[in-house]
């Protein structure tokens, strides 16, 4: 029995506790979430062990798996490393997302739901710190050379990304029906299976309108150039997560433009609505933050704006002031004024 007076069953092991979780709540995240959260919880009983009791994945299995996490290579990244490129390991973000994260849900689960016993782990011990996201703005002169070597039906993407906020997930996901052209909004399947609407602005509109005949369900395709099985060179297939992801870093390079993710299309429609004249209020809506404490460090752009005014404003002052004054008459000597203001002296 627990504190609560509830029954808690027999250990489980590992195996089954991370089949019933995939059962219960993994199998239901949406797109590339799901695909990720299976490969993870997988790999974990690769290294835990599928037989592996509960209550004996302590800390110390914990810190393995998140060690050998650690220096595992990402797949199709490379870095440069004295003019060369090298493979790069996984970030820390990455072995949070596929390692500590899911084992602690599975864990978490059993305990609290499934009532069977577990291990005491802090948790806070094992998640590796991540940098502080930044905001990256892309200049107009960035944005036009990014979309000038993107095939065209990527280049409809981007824009659609600059001008919605949306996320790379959620752009690949939209479609036709999520699409409400009376009402002028779009619904948005976003993280953790959350449900939300933007508007449709009339430039959006104008990108996607043209788009409807080209796919039943998808909005966003892509002309398939090689023939293979029953695809025909024209076809229109959906854009996929990872083809968009790699079309983006290909194109990114013969840009020419550095430290720019996909991600900070996101950032770039934030800072832009901001500095349009919206509010960190208008921003929160727009990118669907639950907490508007995350949408403030867009903080920074109204902060530089208003500073700018303030220049301005400073600069104007002090252009009128360095302009000349009307004098001042001087008081004649021998006068009723004069006498009077040597009388008050």
């Amino acid at each position: 029995m627990n504190g609560l007076g509830q029954k808690i069953d027999a250990p489980m092991t590992f195996d089954v506790a991370a089949d019933r979780f995939w059962e219960e709540v993994g199998k239901y995240y949406n797109g590339n979430a799901r695909e990720t959260f299976e490969a993870s919880i997988w790999w974990l009983v690769g290294q835990i062990g599928a037989n592996t009791l509960l209550p004996d994945i302590t800390s110390q299995v914990v810190a393995k798996a998140v060690a050998r996490r650690r220096g595992e290579f990402a797949k199709n990244r490379t870095m440069l490393v004295d003019g060369e490129r090298v493979p790069r390991r996984v970030t820390n973000s990455t072995v949070n997302r596929t390692v500590t994260e899911p084992l602690r849900a599975i864990l978490s689960r059993a305990r609290k739901i499934w009532l069977v016993p577990v291990a005491e782990i802090n948790w806070a011990n094992h998640r590796l710190k991540e940098p502080k996201e930044r905001v990256r703005e892309a200049s107009i002169d960035e944005e036009d050379r990014i979309l000038a070597v993107l095939p065209a039906d990527y280049q409809i993407v981007v824009r659609f990304a600059l001008a919605s906020g949306c996320r790379l997930a959620e752009v690949v996901g939209l479609l036709w029906s999520d699409i409400d052209w009376g009402e002028r909004q779009i619904t948005v399947r976003g993280k953790g299976d959350k449900v939300d609407r933007i508007p449709l602005t009339a430039g959006m509109r104008e990108l996607l309108f043209p788009l409807q005949d080209q796919h039943e369900t998808k909005v966003f395709t892509y002309a398939c150039r090689k023939k293979r099985g029953a695809r025909q060179v024209g076809d229109r297939l959906p854009v996929t997560y990872e083809g968009l992801k790699t079309t983006w870093r290909r194109s990114l390079a013969k840009s020419g433009v550095t430290d720019f993710r996909f991600h900070d299309n996101r950032h770039t429609a934030a800072t832009r609505l901001l500095r349009a004249g919206a509010n960190l209020k208008h921003v929160q809506h727009l990118l669907r933050h639950e907490d508007i404490a995350t949408t403030t460090k867009y903080a920074h752009v109204t902060n530089d704006d208003l500073r700018d005014a303030m220049d301005a404003q400073e600069a104007r002052h002090a252009a009128a002031r360095s302009k000349k004054s009307p004098k001042i008459p001087e008081i004649a000597p021998g006068t009723e004024i004069e006498e009077a203001a040597s009388a008050v002296k």
